[in-house]
């Protein structure tokens, strides 16, 4: 699914990385536990999260296979959270949406949670 089809679903607002909407990616992952992110099997993919912190861009570095940050809730990082997912090379989004609805939303749009997985459930 390309980042655009994303912002659409979502009725996003793209914060950053406008110019990389037409990347594709494969799963997403919802999470406000970065540790849960660490121990993510997910290959290009979108975080979904409602923690708008610059640990949020240090775990999307450290995966390595994030494509775009996704803030629920419609929250709003900060321009230190910004400026590193910049420097990163991130897409950055937010929507009006919590966590449980845009995830459902994006799965029931064809965005898989993780890889090797079928209907939510590890092969």
């Amino acid at each position: 699914m390309k980042l655009r089809e994303i912002k659409e679903i979502l009725e996003a607002q793209v914060l950053l990385g406008e110019e990389k909407l037409e990347e594709e990616v494969f799963t997403a992952c919802g999470a406000d536990l970065m540790s849960d992110v660490l121990a993510s099997r997910d290959e290009k993919a979108v975080l979904l999260t409602g923690l708008t912190n610059v640990q949020v861009v240090r775990t999307a570095e450290v995966v390595g296979d994030i494509k775009c940050i996704i803030f629920v809730r419609g929250k709003s990082p900060g321009d230190d959270v910004l400026e590193q997912a910049k420097k990163a090379g991130l897409v950055v989004m937010k929507t009006k949406y919590p966590l449980y609805i845009a995830c459902g939303l994006l799965y029931s749009n064809g965005l898989t949670c993780r890889s090797g997985e079928k209907n939510g459930a590890l092969q």
